[in-house]
Parts: structure tokens; sequence; C-alpha cells
């Protein structure tokens, strides 16, 4: 079935099933869980290997055992089902920055994860799955815009803005350069915003551009909201999407930016997983992604409380099957159906919480850094397992450093110091003191991720934030 229309007959599907309830969904459910894990045991060595001793029939979702990133990963040729993918050709490709946005061997959407568990990943989705991708963003669409709003959207050219980290073949990254390669109109209405750049001239960019729709991390929009409420930011979005961390306090996004604030949920394994409602929770698209929330031992964790992590199905991808995936996020399911109306689960995600860095630069300002910037350069690094910073003064950064095993911490070291201190520079704060830790990165939250980055508990006093 051509692109298009199989986006069109997801889309129609989408209003049916949610028009139909919690029985409608779970039948699809139901029936794609089903053909997929036939489909992974016929296709995959890996699960078929796994799933050796099981039934042939009647599987039920419970009866099959987690995977994990790094195990996956170790045996990633024999995970995926296209024997043409390999993990060392995958990596050639990502490896280049010129084909961001490019189909891999011209089919795959391909995207690597950030690793903040640890464990950097890499993801290959096929066009069927792309497809209902594509349709989930309709849903999102659909819930954010009302008649009023689409109208405004229109009227400003539908211009968007994506307000993320750039350098790598991230998810979000990959998938706006890859729809702006569709038509001419997207590549003039969709637009990339790196979050590395200083703070000055992200503002003057989007100040140029006037985008009718805002997508970023929160801690991104909470600066650009702070640029907005001191009269240097101008832009007058209708609707602002935040992803990729918590949300902190909606009110003073809506109030400062002007924007209907919206939240999703998404990862490099699916996306869109969770839209919010005006209740404050995520609705899962229970009909192509299923959430287990889940203790440490993979026991069911009840409903109301968090979990240590959460088991991700994508009912959609069969060229990389993830079937009861640990994503290593703690949710919250919500007991009972949502006051809201809306018949797919409702959870709510603990997320990302790193902090903003708030730097002296040495001529008596302050500089505001992204954690999801100054972590971008490290993610890339060859021989890194797990980074931690950690600033310990108004101008100093104590570097908690994990190298990968075998290879050597000197060299390791040498390298993510320089790419570090070049990102400072660039942001006007080449006076930093970068402190190498003899102590390994921290742990901690229930959920298995950490806090890569770890400000001062007060920002230095006396000084103007600039950048």
């Amino acid at each position: 079935m051509p692109g298009f229309a199989r986006e069109l007959a997801i889309m129609i599907d989408l209003v049916r099933a949610k028009r139909g309830g919690e029985r409608a969904l779970a039948r699809r459910r139901d029936a794609r869980l089903a053909a997929l894990v036939a489909h992974a045991r016929t296709a995959s060595p890996f699960y078929r290997a796994l799933y050796r001793g099981l039934p042939a029939e009647d599987i039920q979702l419970r009866d099959l055992p987690p995977v994990t990133k790094p195990q996956l990963m170790a045996r990633f040729d024999d995970w995926v089902t296209d024997p043409a993918i390999t993990r060392a050709d995958l990596e050639a490709f990502v490896a280049d920055p010129s084909l961001v946005g490019t189909r891999y061997r011209g089919r795959y959407f391909a995207c690597t994860s950030s690793g903040t568990t640890g464990h950097p990943g890499l993801f290959v989705h096929d066009p069927d799955a792309v497809a209902c991708y594509r349709a989930q963003g309709v849903r999102i669409v659909g819930s954010a815009l009302d008649a009023r709003r689409l109208l405004a959207m229109l009227r400003r050219g539908i211009r968007a803005a994506v307000v993320v980290g750039t350098g790598g073949h991230f998810a979000g990254v990959v998938w706006l350069e890859s729809e702006r390669r569709r038509s001419r109109g997207r590549r003039r209405a969709y637009r990339l915003f790196s979050v590395q750049q200083p703070l000055e001239q992200l503002v003057q960019a989007l100040n140029a551009f006037d985008p009718a729709l805002v997508v970023g991390y929160p801690s991104a929009l909470e600066l650009l909201a702070g640029e907005q409420d001191a009269g240097r930011l101008h832009i007058r979005p209708v609707i602002v999407e935040s992803s990729g961390e918590s949300l902190g306090d909606r009110a003073r996004l809506a109030a400062a930016l002007g924007g209907a604030v919206h939240n999703v949920y998404a990862a490099s394994e699916f996306t869109p997983i969770a839209l919010d409602c005006p209740r404050g929770w995520l609705h899962v698209n229970s009909d192509w992604a299923i959430l287990e929330p889940v203790e440490a031992d993979y026991r069911p964790t009840p409903a109301g409380q968090p979990s240590h992590t959460v088991l991700l199905t994508n009912l959609a991808n069969r060229v990389q099957p993830l079937i009861r995936y640990d994503l290593g996020d703690s949710v919250v399911a919500k007991p009972g159906p949502c006051e809201c109306g809306n018949p797919l689960p409702a959870i709510r995600v603990a997320g990302r919480h790193d902090d903003v860095l708030h730097l002296d630069n040495g001529r008596g300002a302050t500089v505001s850094v992204l954690p999801l910037a100054i972590t971008a350069p490290v993610d890339d690094a060859p021989g890194v397992h797990r980074c931690q910073l950690v600033q310990t003064g108004p101008a100093t950064l104590r570097v908690r450093l994990q190298p990968e095993p075998g290879t050597a911490a000197e060299t390791v070291w040498q390298d993510v110091a320089a790419k570090l201190a070049g990102f400072l520079a660039g942001q006007g704060l080449a006076n930093v003191e970068l402190v190498r830790a003899e102590e390994a990165p921290e742990q901690s939250g229930p959920s298995g991720k950490f806090h890569q980055v770890i400000a001062l508990k007060e920002p230095p006093a006396g000084s103007e934030a600039t950048g």
C-alpha cells in the first residue's frame, strides 16, 4: 500500500478505535500483538531463541520474558528481521551527520538514543511503522487544535520551530529533517533550532522566524519564557509542545509564550507514545503501543503507584521488534478511567530531571546552559559509558566519567574534556574549569535513569543571564 494511503487508513482506524472505547482498543492491541510475536519468532533469530519452549499459540503478554537495551544491542544482528541490516553498517550510517533525515538503505528511519541509562541505542523503523507514527501525530494535532487555533496556524503558514539538541541522528532531528525533505513547502515551514547555540543567537533566530508552533524540551521552553518576559523574545506561538523531559510550570509557559501548552511522551523506540489531556494525564496510544508499569523484578506495579520502570511493546515496527522492552522510565498508571472522557489509558511520567546550569562567564554575567545542550557532545564521544556533570562553583564543573570496559581511561577523559571545553568556549564560557572526578557517576531515582547534569543549589548572584 502506498505511503499516503497507508497513513490515511491508519488515521481512519485511529478514530474508529477511540470511538469504539476500551473494547475496540483491546481487540486491535491483542490482534497486533499476536501478529508481532509470530513475526518475531519467525524472522528474528534472537526472539526465536528467546521464545523457544513457549506455546505456539495463545501466548499471553505476561508469559513473554522482558528484554533490555544492552541485551538487544549485544545481539543486534540477530535481533533485526532484515539480514541486510547490521550493527556495523548502521553505526557507519549514523556516524555521518550529512545523512541526517535520509533513509537508511533507502527504506528505514534510523536514529540513536542519547543513552540516559548509560546505554545508547540504535533504532530502525520500517515504512509501515513510520506511517503509523505520522498518523499518531495527526491524532495529537487533532487533540491540540480547535477551529480557532487551526485557523490561526493556517494564517501563520503553519511555521514550526523545533528547539532540540543537534549534531547527531537523534529521533527528533531525524524526524524533522526527513519531513523537510518531503516537499518544498515543508522545508519553508519547518525549521530546526539548536539548543547548543548561545541563547542570544537562539532568541534572534526565533524572532526572525516567528513560529506558530514551538516544540522543545521543557528546560529550553522555560529559558525562552524567561527571555519573553524580559522583552528580548517576541514570538506568538499558537501551540507550544514539550517533550523529552518532565514538564514543570505549564501555566507560566502558557502565560509567557502565549500559546496553548501540550506535553507529549515520546521515545526513540516509539513516537509518540502518549499525549496529555486537560486533566494533566498522558493518554497512551494503546492500540499501537503497550506500556506495563513494573517493579524491579518485573512484577506489575499497582495503579496509582510509581513504577520502577516500564515495559514498552511497539506493535507497529516489524524490522526491529520491541516486545516487553525495558524503557527505563518511572510511570504512574491512573486508577480507573480519566475524567476527560478519553478511553485511552492514562499515565504520568517521571522523565528527565536534569538541571539548567548557570555559569559565571568571568565578565560579571551569568550564562544559562541547557542540560541537553552540554551533554550532546559527550553522548557521542567514543569510549564513554556514562558521564555526569556536577557544578561545584560559579565557574567549575566536576566531570564524573565512566569509560566503556577495555578503553583507555586517560584517552577518553582527554577527548571528553576537549569536547566540553570546545562547547563551553562557544557559549562564551572559556573560563569554566573542568575537574576530573575520582568518583563514578552516581545513579539516582527509581527509574534507573540518573541526573546527567546537576547544578548549584543557587545560581551565581549579582549577575545577569546573557546566553
